[in-house]
This record gives structure tokens, C-alpha cells and sequence, in this order.
């Protein structure tokens, strides 16, 4: 199935934090490495709040080619506000690559799927949590689901 750019920005939409704080990235870190053990994916969870790293695990079989994917999904976040894998989907409708389009390397920016904004309800972007080491879309759906389930809770 197809995600469309309008699913993904209503994902947007609803996936918003009341508050963002090192209490938040540490919950909802450790519940990402949590699903990630339970069914052994090899992937590096990352959470920043602007340019302070919160939270930050690799799991076995994570390499350190993933901290960098990591850093290029973030940068796309924080560039544009929309998440990474929104933004390779728009591209991808466009037929461009990034540095086509908005004339900027892809060696700093990766629009691959995987880094979603951290929103608050009335502020805006103030950070970005990324997973990295499977398929971009699984990557993007890991993230989202768990941010579902822990805003769900609160």
C-alpha cells in the first residue's frame, strides 16, 4: 500500500507532544528499544531536542553507517519540518532528487524515511526522533507507531 503525502501529513498533524523534555525523549527512547529488542531489529535509535542528542542507542547488528543516516534524516527535518520520509515521498511524486530540487547535497541531507519532528501542540518543531537501519518505510512506521502509543498514554 501506497502512503500518500496527505496521510503523512495528517500524521503530522495528530502525532503532537503537550511537552517535550529529557523525561519525554528518555520514555519514549526506551519504548523504542524496547519494540526494537522484542522483535531483534538491528537498528540505531537517535532523539534530539534542536541540537542536543537526548537519547541515543544501537542495537546488535546496528552499524555505524547509521549514525550518519541519522544525522542527514535529521538535517531534512529540521530544514523543511515535515519528516524525512514526507519529504523523499514528495520528491519521489516530483521526480527529483533533493539537490535537484532545493540545491542541497545529499551527502548532508537524506530524505529517507525514518526521522519524524517533535512537535508541540502550539510551538512547533522543537526536535526530531530517528530510527535507522531498516527499510525506510519500516524505519518511518517504527517511529510512528511508537510515538502513537506513547502520546496515547499520556
Amino acid at each position: 500500500m501506497e502512503t500518500t503525502l496527505s496521510q503523512l501529513l495528517q500524521e503530522e498533524s495528530e502525532l503532537q507532544f503537550a511537552q517535550f523534555n529529557e523525561q519525554t525523549a528518555w520514555q519514549l527512547g526506551s519504548l523504542l528499544v524496547a519494540r526494537a529488542t522484542a522483535q531483534g531489529l538491528p537498528v540505531t535509535i537517535d532523539i534530539m531536542r534542536g541540537e542536543q542528542q537526548l537519547f541515543h542507542a544501537a542495537l546488535p547488528g546496528a552499524a555505524a553507517d547509521n549514525d550518519e543516516w541519522i544525522k542527514r534524516k535529521v538535517r531534512v527535518v529540521y530544514r523543511f519540518g515535515h519528516s524525512s520520509f514526507y519529504m523523499g515521498q514528495k520528491l519521489k511524486e516530483q521526480g527529483k532528487t533533493i539537490e535537484e530540487a532545493y540545491l542541497i547535497p545529499e551527502s548532508l541531507f537524506a530524505a529517507h524515511g525514518g526521522c519524524f519532528p517533535v512537535i508541540v501542540r502550539g510551538t512547533g518543531v522543537v526536535g526530531a526522533v530517528t530510527v535507522s537501519g531498516l527499510p525506510q518505510e519500516d524505519d518511518h512506521k517504527m517511529v510512528t507507531q511508537v510515538i502513537r502509543e506513547f502520546l496515547a498514554k499520556e
